[in-house]
């Protein structure tokens, strides 16, 4: 599909790549990984045509459509979140554009025959090539990838310019995925999504039947997407199939192997200038001496990537708080009068609780952290804090919340206890600052590199208690680690908001979803979570029960227990689903039978409109050809409907 050859770019003396030659495949779903700085989105530039190389050739098929996200700063204005969307289907609309003109001029008693006649061959033209891509489901497609990303119907009929930068970026997402470009390339997609968005990319870019290059620093993302990673590293590009999980041991294995190269060779490049040293001046070892001097010249040094130090860091020594932390009686939590977050939530977090916040965007998992946190008081009930608690909060927007005069190092210093001064080098170069990074202002650090110095303080300040909404945004994957570690390690209570679910499922031991006035609690790591999510719709499914905003329960059995009652749940089980699947069958069957008393109307229409004299009768015409256009929508609705019963009907049957 595309190919690279002898590949080489440049900033300043600085070489990002070097003589590169590599391919993408049609269907190719890679992952681009590398250390910061190294070019992967540069790369991404020069394949989607902004950015040149210096030398060597991207080779491109003439009919290829290229779609770019970049990370950041895409606006839209001017036009409903809807219309935005609609322009990835521009063709279509101009398509259907002039199938409306035509039908407006049909009715022009003044226009000559011969020209009546051209317009209704033009008219069937553009009908069938409509029809062909799909034209009359283009409104159900959109909807069900802005739902998909986020989006309520609410959302979509409001002015795309009232959205903030992340939902900007959903927008630009939307249009990319509907327009189906040959080659997709995504930076950083999944920064401004939350985990219900993101489950729903994942899937998306599974089935996608075309080439997919992306960049993140979502672990389980690349896992579950790409089927093969590709690294840019040393100004090459190395591929590695399978899952990123997959090249993480190939690569280190690799790296090993590399390294003990280097070593030898090291070795053996010293033992032969011993050698010349030590007989350069011998008249007799002349000959060996200028041999191995050639033999040094021809020796190619291994390069091998800098090994970066694996911080294993400890939080500093806390009191042990009392067994109750956190309890939320009754709060409500309202803005501007009308808009309700909360109407009743009950909350009761213990000592070692490990908590994670789910639900979508704006659902209220901030409000509840501040509420917690103590920072927003709930409008009615109480917030009641444990003894010896105490609590460390880092807020989504903490990286604005640091002084702007105060160095990297500075930052870092103040505030921390004298014991754990000397480890303020060591958190710094875990989360990229290192050398001279150290001494730069706050004021001239880049958002990401805030958020990164945000996080690094907090590891510094003794706690007992841990509120983290969004510590992961801006993360690379070797920083989240460092994190995660120190985390998986830290002895007291939890409770953070991510969109990694990676992170998300090695950290919570509780769940609570966030949504619709409420937070409801699930005992059980994420992935238990979902199952139940999943089992929702049978009323009769085992598995743990959620707990409506109640402390935790006791116990919880998340796998179906195979008893006898069990097995007779099974069985009611069984006959529902056949059931359904009957009730699918016979809604399908009603459906074709519609379906095809509608196309009966529409060739008898199309019929009628092919007779002379057709166009004598002015409104009769008027009437039969508005008729037909609502015909061939609702047709175009009922196929859609029919595919998608024919969808769940197939996994129905599957799961009989």
């Amino acid at each position: 599909m595309i190919q690279l050859s002898e590949l080489t770019k440049s900033f300043g003396d600085r070489a990002l790549l070097d003589r590169v030659t590599w391919q993408i495949g049609d269907g190719d779903r890679v992952g681009l990984c590398g250390p910061n700085g190294a070019g992967k989105t540069t790369l991404l530039k020069m394949l989607a045509g902004l950015d040149e190389p210096d030398s060597g050739a991207i080779v491109r098929p003439a009919n290829l459509t290229i779609g770019y996200l970049p990370q950041d700063g895409l606006t839209h204005q001017g036009r409903t979140v809807f219309e935005e969307a609609s322009s990835a289907f521009q063709p279509l609309l101009d398509m259907k554009a002039e199938m409306h003109e035509i039908e407006h001029r049909l009715g022009d008693a003044s226009v000559p025959q011969a020209e009546h006649e051209a317009m209704l061959v033009r008219y069937s033209e553009l009908q069938d090539r409509f029809r062909l891509a799909d034209g009359y489901n283009m409104d159900l497609r959109i909807a069900t990838v802005l739902r998909g990303l986020g989006f309520s119907d609410e959302d979509a009929a409001r002015p795309a310019e009232t959205f903030s930068g992340g939902w900007q970026m959903r927008i630009a997402l939307a249009k990319l995925l509907l327009g189906r470009p040959n080659l997709l390339l995504l930076d950083e997609p999944t920064n401004h999504l939350d985990l219900e968005a993101r489950n729903w990319l994942e899937e998306y870019l599974t089935t996608y039947p075309y080439a997919v290059i992306l960049v993140s620093h979502d672990r389980y993302f690349l896992d579950a997407v790409v089927t093969r990673i590709t690294d840019l590293n040393l100004r090459k590009l190395t591929d590695y199939v399978g899952t990123y999980s997959t090249y993480v041991e190939q690569r280190d294995a690799m790296l090993e192997r590399l390294r003990q190269a280097k070593r030898e060779q090291d070795e053996e490049v010293a033992r032969v200038k011993l050698f010349i040293d030590r007989f350069r001046y011998q008249a007799t070892k002349a000959a060996q001496v200028q041999s191995r001097i050639k033999l040094l010249e021809k020796v190619v040094p291994i390069e091998v990537p800098p090994e970066r130090k694996r911080i294993h860091f400890k939080f500093p020594h806390c009191v042990k708080s009392g067994r109750t932390v956190l309890e939320l009686k009754h709060g409500r939590k309202a803005y501007y009068g009308t808009l309700v977050v909360f109407r009743d939530v009950n909350l009761h977090i213990e000592r070692g609780d490990r908590i994670a916040l789910v639900g979508p965007n704006g659902a209220g998992k901030s409000t509840l952290m501040r509420m917690l946190s103590g920072e927003e008081a709930p409008d009615r009930g109480s917030r009641t804090v444990g003894h010896q608690v105490v609590t460390e909060y880092f807020a989504q927007d903490e990286a604005t919340r640091l002084d702007p005069v105060l160095t990297v190092y500075e930052t870092l210093e103040a505030g921390s206890p004298n014991d754990m001064v000397p480890a303020i080098r060591n958190i710094l170069g875990g989360f990229l600052f290192s050398g001279d990074d150290v001494y730069k202002k706050v004021a001239v650090l880049s958002g990401g590199e805030r958020t990164r110095l945000a996080v690094a303080r907090m590891l510094l300040r003794p706690s007992n208690t841990l509120l983290l909404d969004e510590p992961t945004n801006h993360l690379d994957l070797d920083s989240k680690d460092v994190l995660l570690e120190a985390l998986e390690d830290y002895g007291g209570t939890l409770v953070i908001v991510s969109h990694d679910r990676y992170f998300v499922e090695k950290l919570a031991t509780r769940i609570i979803e966030v949504g619709h006035g409420e937070a409801v609690v699930y005992p059980g790591a994420y992935r238990e979570f979902l199952w139940h999510k999943e089992h929702a719709a049978s009323p009769q499914a085992p598995g743990p029960r959620p707990q409506a905003s109640a402390p935790k329960p006791k116990a919880h059995s998340p796998k179906p227990d195979v008893s006898r009652e069990a097995r007779k749940r099974e069985e009611a089980e069984r006959r529902k689903k056949q059931r359904a699947l009957e009730s699918l069958q016979k809604r399908i069957a009603d459906l074709e039978s519609r379906i095809a008393a509608r196309e009966a109307e529409v060739k008898a229409i199309e019929a009628a409109m092919a007779a002379s004299g057709f166009y004598e009768d002015r409104a009769a015409a008027t009437a039969l050809i508005d008729r037909h256009q609502a015909l061939m929508w609702e047709v175009g609705d009922l196929m859609a409907q029919w595919e998608a019963l024919q969808e769940h009907a197939s996994e129905h049957a599957s799961e009989s």
